[in-house]
Order: C-alpha cells, then sequence, then structure tokens
C-alpha cells in the first residue's frame, strides 16, 4: 500500500511539475498579438509669430519625401510637400525633368500661380512670391490672417499645426486615421491640388494648371480657396499685391474647387455647389446636389460634371462610383448615370477622354464620347495614384510613391516617360 500511494505521489508530482509549462506555452499563444507602424501626423500648437519671423529659404533642390500635389505653369513642375514646401523642377522635357530648387515654406498645403507670381498658404497667411526666375525667387507679399480657420486661440495667437510622427500600436485601425490625420493626406485636409480647365488667360494673366482635388483656384483675376466651410476671395487683378475681399459661408465638409465658364464647381462630402462668379468678387450659389456622404473631386466641360466618390478616412459610409451630371442648366444638375469604381480619388478630362485616379488600384482611362455607356480603355496597376494633370506635353500622375509623366497622344495607350520617386532627386 505504501509503494502504491508513493508510485501515485510520484505521478502527481510529474503532472504538476508539468503545468508551469503548459500553461507558459498556452500564455505565450495568448499574448502573440500583431503591432502595427505608420506614419502620421499629431497636433502640436505654435505661436504665429514663430513662423512669421523665420526666413523663408529657397533651398537647392532636394529629394522628394512626402508628396503633396502637383501643379504645372510654363515649362515648370510644381510638387508641393504638406506643410514643409514646393519643388520646383524644369520640366521642358517631361522625360527628363531637372530638381532646380525648393522654397522651404512650413505650414504650406497649397499653390497657385498667376502671371510668374506664385501663391502658397503658411499656416494662417498668404504668401506671393515673385517666380520669374525660378533660379532666383523672392516673396514679394504676406497677407496676414486670411485662413483663420486653424487658429486655436487668436487672443494668445497660436495654431494647431501638425508633426511627422513614427506610431506602433496593437489597434489595426489606427492606420485609418482615428485620431491626428495620416501623413499622405487624401481626405478633407489633404489632396489638395489647384484645379484650372487647362493653362488659362484672362486679360494680360496666365494660370497655371492643376489638378482635380483643388482647394485654390484662379478664376476672372481672383483666386479662390475653400476650407472646411467657406470660400475665401481675393482679389489678384495686380497679381503680385494679393488682397482678401470677402468669405462666403458654405455650409461644411467642403473639399475641392473647379473653376470653369465663369462658374465655381465646390465638391463636399455630402454634394457639389454651383456658383456664378461672373462677378467674380461675390460669387452666388446657382445650385447644390446632393449625394450620398462621400470624399467628391470633380471636373467639368461644357455639358457634364464628371464626379468622383469614394469611401476613406473620413468617408467610411461613402461609395466608390464614378457619377457624371447634366450640368446644361446649372441651376438644375440632373444625375445621368453612376459608375462602379473601386476607390477613385482624382481625375483629368481631356477631350473625350477620361483619366482617373484609382487609389493603390492604380490608374485608369475611359472613352466618355457617349456618356450612358463609357467605355474602358487601359488600367495600369502597378503603382498609387491619387491625382492627374493632362498638361500641354504630358499627362502627369501623382500619388504617394511619387510622380510620374506619360505621352498620352495616343489615348488607347500610355507611353511611361519617367518617374520621380520618393526618396530621389
Amino acid at each position: 500500500m505504501k509503494k502504491f500511494l508513493q508510485q501515485q505521489f510520484m505521478k502527481n508530482l510529474a503532472v504538476w511539475a508539468l503545468l508551469p509549462l503548459i500553461f507558459l506555452f498556452t500564455a505565450c499563444e495568448d499574448e502573440v498579438v500583431t503591432t502595427y507602424s505608420y506614419k502620421t501626423q499629431v497636433p502640436v500648437f505654435l505661436q504665429v509669430n514663430t513662423f512669421r519671423e523665420a526666413d523663408i529659404v529657397i533651398e537647392p533642390g532636394k529629394q522628394l519625401e512626402s508628396p503633396g500635389k502637383i501643379y504645372i505653369y510654363g515649362d515648370y513642375l510644381f510638387i508641393s510637400e504638406p506643410d514643409k514646401g514646393i519643388h520646383i523642377l524644369d520640366n521642358a522635357n517631361p522625360a527628363s525633368p531637372r530638381n532646380l530648387n525648393f522654397i522651404n515654406i512650413p505650414g504650406t498645403v497649397d499653390l497657385a500661380i498667376n502671371s510668374n507670381v506664385l501663391y502658397a498658404d503658411n499656416y494662417v497667411d498668404l504668401l506671393a512670391f515673385d517666380i520669374s526666375d525660378p533660379r532666383d525667387i523672392k516673396l514679394i507679399k504676406r497677407e496676414t490672417d486670411v485662413f483663420p480657420n486653424i487658429y486655436s486661440n487668436e487672443e494668445t495667437g497660436t495654431i494647431v499645426t501638425y508633426k511627422d510622427t513614427l506610431v506602433t500600436s496593437v489597434d489595426a485601425n489606427m492606420m485609418f486615421g482615428h485620431w491626428g490625420r495620416p501623413a499622405w493626406r487624401t481626405d478633407m485636409m489633404a489632396f489638395t491640388t489647384f484645379a484650372n480647365a487647362g493653362a488659362s488667360f484672362s486679360g494680360a494673366q496666365s494660370y497655371g494648371q492643376g489638378g482635380s482635388m483643388a482647394r485654390f483656384t484662379l478664376l476672372n483675376n481672383h483666386l479662390y480657396a475653400v476650407d472646411d466651410r467657406k470660400l475665401r476671395v481675393f482679389d489678384v487683378n495686380t497679381p503680385a499685391d494679393p488682397n482678401f475681399v470677402t468669405d462666403v459661408s458654405l455650409g461644411w465638409g467642403i473639399e475641392t474647387i473647379f473653376p470653369f465658364d465663369n462658374k465655381l464647381f465646390i465638391g463636399s462630402m455630402t454634394g457639389m455647389y454651383i456658383y456664378d462668379a461672373s462677378d467674380p468678387a461675390s460669387p452666388t450659389q446657382m445650385s447644390n446636389y446632393q449625394h450620398v456622404t462621400a470624399c467628391d473631386p470633380v471636373v467639368v466641360n461644357e455639358k457634364y460634371a464628371f464626379v468622383t466618390l469614394r469611401s476613406g478616412v473620413t468617408c467610411r459610409m461613402g461609395v466608390d462610383q464614378l457619377q457624371i451630371l447634366d450640368i446644361q442648366d446649372p441651376y438644375n444638375p440632373k444625375l445621368l448615370k453612376s459608375y462602379p469604381m473601386e476607390n477613385p480619388h482624382g481625375l483629368g478630362l481631356s477631350g473625350e477622354h477620361l483619366y482617373l485616379a484609382e487609389g493603390k488600384f492604380g490608374l485608369k482611362s475611359y472613352d466618355v464620347t457617349n456618356v450612358m455607356n463609357i467605355l474602358p480603355v487601359e488600367h495600369i496597376d502597378d503603382f498609387r495614384s491619387v491625382d492627374i494633370i493632362p498638361g500641354p506635353k504630358s499627362l502627369i500622375v501623382i500619388g504617394p510613391d511619387g510622380v510620374c509623366q506619360f505621352n498620352y497622344t495616343q489615348k488607347d495607350k500610355l507611353e511611361k516617360l519617367s518617374c520621380i520617386t520618393v526618396g530621389f532627386q
């Protein structure tokens, strides 16, 4: 009996000895988690006097790090780095663009060019630069406190800005912008280029050309800028002397602006506004086309508006569509047809061909001769695209990886000319 109890005790002891190992391996398995590292921008506070007293420095050409938007003027290509500055490249030969210099502008998001004068935002101020010699750029005016929407405290002169930050988290959703704002800002504050229906001329003024996801644009000797809620109007009859005129309340969720035929087409998260700008200092609303909540850039021609709707960081309840509207009566725009897309962003129109940036799904082109039955032409899916300029020499496409240019004289086949990738000059 004693021997039997000893044997049982030894067996139990062996089991108890193994239990810590069992719990250890079980616990290790339960504690295995996946971490996510991503680049975002977190809010920080800045005194207005800090950036106003700092010199705006013109630096030698430098490598592209975080492309924001594209703009062309004459033979020059401008690529912005949100909150950092603007790259200037000689683009006389789109197959071989040459990096010239970099305008260091903290807090910048947007740019537009009027008769060799470049306008750019500097936090709450508007700056004007003489770029008649791109190798010898001069700051010629600062119009202060014209973008007050980003003020945190007007009494103390403190504004909210954003700082690039590398974050590691176990929450996969964090990478989609639940806090802060993504470094590649394709929603709301983000992707803001300046839209013109091709390089345009107004009297003695000449304007540059930008993409579809605009928050600034030029029309009839006036500069227009939209933020989340308002349209701001600047008199630029004297290009070197921009002057704030007024602001117009638009509602909420305003995202883009596109000028055409004395009208302003303003995209929002809930619809498209059409404003009459025949009196350029006092634009008035003509209509408001409503759609489901979605991010919304727009381009137009004489008859139609082409609107992309997409789901995304700030448009999680949105849809992924291309909508085509009849705008021949601007007081009563009508939806003609919707086409399903994967995740459409910016778009560019060249005659009867539409080029559409599909984010991580690449670049697509369509024959839109018959808007009731548009025909797919080409799909390039080996790079991420967000906005497009159909320029006089090339089709320019920007995405988080850089800027590529294509020969698009043959509408059924794009020919890649060059790419400027992140990390290379």
